[in-house]
């Protein structure tokens, strides 16, 4: 994402929390860091611009749908395959970003 240096390292010391609400149709996905806090409000199925200023400065047209039972997110914008799947094994919430020929994969740990 042609993110710089100091902030990609940065970004790699940080153990977010992640806070998602599920009402009906709607979602609100809250990511909580000591650095900065991101939050997607959306409707399933519902194109809508997506400010990345906090993430990459970039902004996108997004779409979040299930495919099954994993919640995937497709952002059209200038990076070419960009977007993420997050879904469940166990207490464990798997996420999988991409971006053009890229891929991240963080889990995050049930909070008891």
């Amino acid at each position: 994402l042609d993110i710089n240096v100091v902030l990609r390292k940065l970004v790699c010391l940080l153990k977010p929390d992640k806070e998602i609400i599920h009402t009906g149709d709607h979602m609100v996905i809250r990511t909580i860091t000591s650095l900065r806090d991101y939050i997607m409000d959306f409707d399933l199925g519902v194109q809508f611009e997506e400010d990345l200023g906090p993430v990459d400065g970039r902004k996108c047209q997004t779409t979040v749908s299930w495919e099954g039972d994993q919640l995937v997110c497709e952002q059209l914008g200038e990076k070419r395959n960009r977007g993420w799947r997050h879904w469940l094994e166990g207490d464990q919430l798997h996420l999988r970003m991409t971006a053009e020929d890229e891929v991240c994969v963080q889990v995050f740990q049930k909070v008891k």
